[in-house]
């Protein structure tokens, strides 16, 4: 059975509080789970809240900012101590590589750790897997700072019933599926969209750290589920935008405009001692918003329908 949810991890940003811990978000999808910005306190909220080390398949840090990467050293430590059997991938900017090193190496231990370090030059996609594509956009923060978008594609699933009334047997299904057209025994080309039905894929977007700016748009474009920096309320938006960062009501506005499913608001300043005015700011926006607390499992809304109401 497939399970899609996010496991937040930590929600502060640069200086945790009694309340929330330093960054981290684990996504499980499907068979595979994609741990974002494992700042420091990483290993101790897994152990928490159910995340094990086997169960990551990906490590993605957005910028080498402490509240977002010193969790890594730590992380390493616990994989390298359960042995876990498989490569985990790890993304993360070129231009940091000098830190990634010394996390990676931070102190001494059995080092038995399979990573596949997949350093990041520049945006676009970064991993094509049967599953999923992952790409990056490149944010506005102080020092270089990447996004992140995990996009499922569209699946088709043919209606044994019209491809029956199509003529087509079942070797003619066979190449429907592969080559998305295929001819009956009549000669007469059938296509796939003719006798299948479409279910869109889902997809994830995470944006961290970063002023307003237009790759926060594009990496949420149409998501399922944002996670997205709010790091101040609106009042204090001139001095998110000197930090290089954003407000509650510039994260909905994004997730409102980019026709964003569900928005996750996280990375909140310690200088809120309230954090209900979020939430409030948030959803005047856009409804469907959630101010994220350590512990929580959010998950992704359920996929949309498909086309099969178009031939009933």
């Amino acid at each position: 059975m497939s399970v899609r949810e996010l496991v937040v991890l930590g929600t502060a940003s640069q200086v945790p509080t009694r309340r929330r811990n330093h960054n981290g978000y684990f996504l499980r999808w499907d068979g595979d789970g994609l741990l974002f910005d494992p700042g420091e306190g990483t290993q101790r909220q897994m152990i928490h809240f159910g995340v094990t080390a086997t169960s990551i398949s990906d490590v993605l840090i957005t910028h080498f900012h402490g509240d977002h990467c010193l969790g890594f050293a730590s992380l390493v430590q616990r994989i390298s101590l359960d042995e876990v059997p498989h490569p985990v991938r790890v993304h993360y900017p070129r231009s940091g590589q000098v830190f990634y090193d010394r996390l990676r190496k931070a102190s001494i231990f059995r080092d038995v750790a399979k990573l596949a370090p997949h350093p990041i030059a520049d945006e676009g996609i970064l991993l094509e897997t049967p599953e999923w594509t992952l790409e990056a956009r490149r944010l506005d923060h102080t020092v270089e700072c990447f996004g992140y978008r995990l996009t499922e594609p569209d699946r088709w699933n043919v209606d044994a019933a019209a491809a029956a009334r199509a003529g087509l047997t079942g070797r003619d299904i066979g190449t429907l599926k592969r080559d998305g057209r295929a001819r009956n025994e009549n000669g007469h080309e059938i296509r796939l969209e003719d006798v299948a039905i479409r279910r869109p894929g889902q997809s994830f977007a995470f944006v961290m750290d970063t002023r307003i700016c237009d790759a926060a748009f594009e990496l949420a474009q149409g998501v399922d589920l944002l996670v997205c920096e709010s790091t101040y309320l609106h009042q204090d938006v001139h001095e998110a935008h000197k930090n290089a960062h954003m407000t509650a009501y510039e994260a909905a506005t994004i997730a409102r405009d980019a026709g964003v499913r569900r928005l996750v608001l996280t990375h909140i300043s310690q200088r809120y001692r309230e954090v209900e005015p979020f939430v409030e700011e948030a959803r005047a926006v856009h409804p469907d918003s959630v101010l994220a607390e350590d512990g929580d499992v959010v998950g992704v809304p359920p996929p949309r329908r498909g086309d099969a109401e178009s031939r009933s």
